[in-house]
């Protein structure tokens, strides 16, 4: 068996949700899970005593930017990513293909792999599938993403369809590399851009590699959400029931509950972090931005609603000062608000699940948050 396999409790009736266990070689998550993201090596701000005290079980490292600082030999020198980072959780860690792709000019990518030049000191380096699986080998993840090619959006079909064939071939490249282990497991990425006929091929192509998980890669790059779920209505199909399912780089309240609705088990994304370092909180009844004046004497912890302990020990007022100030700990305090909101969002998600009322919770959720007045403003406002 796959040191790393979801186990399905139950089946909501009237969705694609399920309630799950992902077993991994460092502990048993709960599912449908939001995973922070320590791209280098750290949650931002964080201690890995204050992720546990979140509620969270597993993040994620980033092999673009752990091959090119501090390197990954010396991480292996350490007893791998756990040890070198002081974290006994799960660990996913993504392949750096999206990382590449964002460099836009400053890669080139043939069939071998992608050269690209250092964001650090725009030094030439090299990432091909083998290089991709060594280095993530050498970081000791749980879960090892394949070496994708992610298509920008938008793009034409010719090019979705000669990346998809591409990110295909490297899928087997990277499973010779990195065969399943006892503490490693490769997950395969579908790709296919928003075409429907792309997309289901490569969902089906991407099955016959029969691998422990599937990730949907090359969303979320600057198509409307919308256009999200409808890839997300016809490529979730085509993916093993009794396998995880996992969306990468999808992180807004409002995308999560769509996404577990329409069957997805596992999200990451940077949004909650970085929006909480520029001062946005997340809240039941919508956004807090914390700079703003009005919170500037308000005696209410950012969400009255909210168990973090930002929540439970400052005010609106206070955690607005120390933006003001410049000082660090505002910074700290909105990321652990924000990233324990993310996940007591998720633990209602799936009890929701549980009571077969998910889209109840939904609806609900959307109200309370002011979706439905985004949606409602959308659709009055006049064309372009």
């Amino acid at each position: 068996m796959s040191p790393v396999h979801l186990e399905i409790l139950q089946q909501e009736k009237s969705t694609r949700a399920r309630l799950g266990k992902l077993y991994t070689p460092h502990g048993v998550i709960d599912t449908p899970v939001f995973m922070p993201v320590g791209t280098q090596a750290t949650v931002k701000t964080m201690t890995p005593e204050e992720i546990k005290e979140i509620g969270a079980g597993i993040i994620l490292g980033n092999t673009y930017h752990l091959f090119l600082r501090p390197g990954h030999e010396l991480i292996r020198e350490f007893g791998g990513l756990h040890h070198f980072m002081h974290w006994d959780g799960a660990i996913l860690t993504d392949s750096g293909g999206f990382q590449v792709f964002s460099l836009g000019d400053l890669r080139k990518i043939t069939e071998e792999g992608v050269e690209f030049r250092s964001h650090h000191d725009g030094s030439k380096q090299f990432l091909s599938p083998e290089k991709a699986m060594e280095i993530q080998m050498a970081l000791g993840a749980d879960i090892v993403m394949a070496f994708d090619e992610c298509t920008p959006h938008p793009c034409t079909r010719e090019y979705a369809e000669a990346s998809m064939e591409r990110t295909l071939r490297w899928l087997k490249r990277c499973q010779d590399t990195l065969k399943t282990t006892r503490t490693q497991a490769l997950f395969g990425i579908v790709q296919g851009s928003m075409y429907k006929d792309l997309r289901i091929e490569s969902a089906r192509r991407t099955v016959e590699y029969d691998l422990p998980g599937y990730a949907i890669g090359g969303l979320s790059v600057g198509e409307d959400k919308q256009t999200m779920y409808e890839v997300l209505d016809y490529t979730v199909p085509e993916l093993p029931e009794d396998k995880p399912r996992y969306l990468m780089g999808v992180g807004s309240p409002d995308a999560l509950i769509e996404g577990v609705i329409r069957g997805i088990d596992m999200f990451d994304c940077v949004l909650p972090t970085r929006i909480a370092r520029n001062g946005t909180a997340m809240t039941r009844s919508g956004k807090v931005v914390i700079k703003n004046a009005e919170y500037a004497k308000d005696p209410k912890p950012l969400d009255p609603g909210c168990d973090c302990y930002a929540c439970r020990n400052y005010s609106r007022a206070y955690i607005r000062h120390l933006f003001k100030a410049g000082e660090i700990l505002g910074l700290r305090l909105m990321t652990i608000h924000n990233l324990r909101f993310l996940q007591n969002l998720m633990a209602e998600i799936r009890k929701s699940i549980a009571g077969d009322t998910l889209l109840e919770f939904r609806d609900r959720f959307f109200r309370e948050y002011g979706y439905e007045e985004e949606r409602q403003d959308k659709q009055n406002r006049p064309a372009d």
